[in-house]
Formats: structure tokens, sequence, C-alpha cells
């Protein structure tokens, strides 16, 4: 990890506010992140831009695959020698705020983010009604489809309803050319959760209310039904279904190869999508997560990321942090009114959450057909719960839902386990 050092520091040039702004002296910061390598060099290419008006300031890039990120921060990441900034899931946070490893946002770039982006996303990012990071990407769930799968199999249009849906898988299940109705994901933790999560949601379902699991409920009970179904009759196969957040593995493949007639996915997805398919990418199509038996409307996961700062880095140092992520995120620093944190997560297909990126980019979410599905779920979109032992939660429900895959375990027995490890853990972490 990149080593922070202050430059040329005096006891009382720390940092201070003027007209709202942090302004700081000379430093080295450092930024974690997951991103892959093309991403990362527009964040450097942002890195220098600020830097040319901070020229005393340096800031250095490290990036490291996802399922290292939460384990780095833990680590090296929290001691005064990690990263200064890091990119981390909303989910994290309630842990790594208990930790102390996260600093609070200065009020003048915490009062700017309150205004400037949605309730929803600045309330992930708050722990007791402070502001711990600044919002960056907010991602939901569609269904993905192969248009020529659905036409080869007489498919007219999308499923909306979870009996079309398991209609539809039957018809593109085609064992004899090793091809797959609905590919689920394994080996991944939020691959694993997140579809069956906004299938949960879209059947009138919840994760968690109120701090306590509610798996044991009649909208759980029929979603793990659903995956019972769709295992035992074979329209989803868990060899084809490996994946993980940086490669995507043999899940990617068997779609990009058109092996795979649905899936359910995020957003971010668009980036992976273009690489593997390139000009075919336009045999895809995105819908809204079908609606359950339970259900009213189609409704979504959504989860958000953050930019945070570390809280054992020096004073001097966090003032530089700060100020850096302010001009990142704020219009001034992307194309066209945009921010920069913006443009780059619009190059992942990602949806910026700060309201004025959605006004910046306006049009070309509009024209961007993948997004379709994406943009009409997201009013209807339920926040994947923010909760201490959020992570140890999801690995839990991750395993249950791997061992039906597999058919270690049935519906019933699946169902039971997950509400029983959620009651556990839940009330473990918030003691």
């Amino acid at each position: 990890m990149h080593k922070i050092r202050t430059l040329g520091r005096t006891a009382g040039a720390v940092a201070f506010l003027l007209s709202g702004t942090i302004f700081a002296q000379a430093a080295d910061v450092s930024f974690l992140t997951h991103w892959a390598p093309d991403t990362v060099a527009k964040l450097e290419a942002a890195a220098a831009a600020y830097t040319q008006s901070h020229p005393d300031t340096k800031i250095t890039v490290r990036a490291v695959p996802f399922g290292d990120l939460l384990t780095t921060l833990r680590t090296s990441g929290g001691g005064a020698d990690g990263a200064t900034i890091a990119g981390i899931y909303d989910a994290w946070l309630p842990d790594l705020s208990k930790d102390k490893l996260v600093a609070p946002v200065p009020d003048a770039i915490a009062a700017d983010t309150k205004v400037n982006w949605p309730a929803g996303v600045v309330g992930a990012a708050s722990i007791g009604g402070v502001l711990y990071g600044i919002p960056n990407e907010i991602d939901v769930y569609a269904l993905n489809y192969n248009k020529k799968l659905f036409a080869a199999a007489g498919i007219a249009e999308a499923p909306k309803t979870w009996d079309e849906f398991l209609v539809d898988a039957e018809k593109l299940t085609d064992k004899s050319k090793g091809q797959q109705g609905f590919g689920m994901i394994n080996s991944w933790a939020a691959g694993v959760l997140h579809p069956f999560s906004s299938l949960l949601v879209s059947n009138g379902g919840d994760l968690v209310v109120d701090g306590k699991p509610t798996l044991d409920s009649d909208a759980a009970k029929q979603t793990f039904e659903l995956y019972e179904t769709l295992i035992s009759k074979g329209y989803s196969d868990p060899a084809m279904a490996t994946a993980d957040a940086n490669t995507t593995g043999p899940f990617l493949d068997n779609f990009v190869s058109g092996k795979t007639g649905m899936i359910i996915m995020a957003n971010w997805w668009e980036s992976a999508l273009k690489g593997g398919m390139g000009d075919a990418l336009a045999d895809i199509a995105t819908a809204p997560i079908p609606v359950g038996p339970s259900g009213d409307v189609p409704r979504s996961i959504s989860y958000s990321w953050m930019t945070v700062v570390n809280a054992k880095a020096s004073a001097d140092e966090q003032a530089a942090a700060w100020d850096f992520l302010n001009w990142l995120n704020g219009p001034d620093s992307g194309p066209n009114g945009a921010s920069a944190m913006g443009d780059i997560l619009m190059s992942m297909g990602i949806l910026p959450s700060r309201t004025s990126d959605g006004a910046a980019f306006a049009d070309r979410l509009a024209g961007d057909p993948f997004l379709t599905g994406y943009t009409e779920t997201l009013a209807n979109a339920k926040g994947f719960p923010v909760v201490l032992g959020g992570q140890e939660f999801s690995e839990a429900l991750q395993k249950t839902l791997e061992a039906m895959q597999f058919g270690q375990l049935t519906a019933a027995d699946a169902q039971k386990t997950a509400q029983d490890d959620a009651t556990e853990i839940l009330a473990r972490n918030a003691q």
C-alpha cells in the first residue's frame, strides 16, 4: 500500500474553511479502490487535473480485487499508514464506523452533500445522523435477457410475472445445447444475494425490517420456493454459475456466448458485457424484475457506494483528502456541468447519484437502451439493509442459497436456516 506522507507542514497549517471549502497544505494522499485498470486510469487522470491547481498535493491510486477490499481496509487500511481515501460499499459502513476507521465528513461538505444528493443515498452514507462519506454510485438490478434466444424460443416479450418467468425459463432451457433458462451466481456474496433479494422485494418482501430479519415471511417462502423450482427443474445449472466481482467467470462467459437466456444483474454490468460482446451487446435487452404473487409493482434491491477518509490519518492528510473529494464530486470537475466522478461512473454504465450529474447525463441515460430496465425500476427500489453485521449476514445467506443451488437444502430448510442465522448474527452485532 502507498504510504501517506506529509510534506512541508507547520503545526498551524492543517486546514481551514473559507466560503465553505476546505483548503489543505501539501500532502501525499492515497486512494484505495477495486476498479479495473481502465477505470483506475480515468481516476488517475482526474487526480492529475486536480493537482494542476493543487501542486502540493500528490494523489496515488491503488486497486485491489473487490474480494480483498474490505480486508485491506480492516488491516493496513485502518492504520495511520493505510489509504487516506477508500471507496466502500454502503453495507460496510456501520461496522467501519463502529470500529472508528472512517472520519465524519467536515460540516461544510456535509451540508453541500445533503443538498445535492438524494436523501436515501445520504442516509446510507450516514450513521446516527452523521455523514461519513460522499456518495457516488447507485446500483439497481434488472432482468437481462438475450433477444435472439427469446425469438428462437417463441417468446415475444420479457416476463412481467413469476409465472411468465418460469414458463420462459423452461422454453429457454435446452440441455442438448448446454443452454440454461436462468443464470444464478455462486462463489460471490453480493452476486448471490442481490438477484435473490430483488426477486424477494418484487414479491412484496424484505430482508430486514427495523433491524430484524424477515426471511420467515410468506413472501420469502415463495422466493425460496421459486429458486427451488428453477434448480429442481433444471432451468438453472450451478456448474454455469461461478463468478466474482472482477472477472465474473463462467457466469459472464455463458451469458456472453448465448448459453444463458436470462439473468438478474446490476447496471454496472454493462461495461463487462461490452468488453465480452462488443457489437453483439445489441442482442441484450433489459426489463424490470418480474413481480411475484405477493408483489404489487416491479422492485429491485439497490445499493450505493461512497468515498470515505481514514480516521487514523493525520488532520492534515484528512483535510487534503476531503478537499480532493469535494472537487472530484463537484459540478466543476467534469464535462458540461457533470462531476469528474459522475463521468467516471458513466463510463462503466453506473448511475451517478449526484442530482446534477443525473441532469448532466440525462440524454445519455435516456439514449442507452441497456439502462432502460434499470431507470424504470429505480423509483421503486429498496435499499439493501445497512446494519451492523451486514457483511456476516450476507455471507451466511450466500452459503444457504448456494446449498440450495447444489441440492443440499430444500426451500423450507433453506428458509429456516437463513432466518435463524440472520437472527443470531444481527442480534449479536447489535450488542
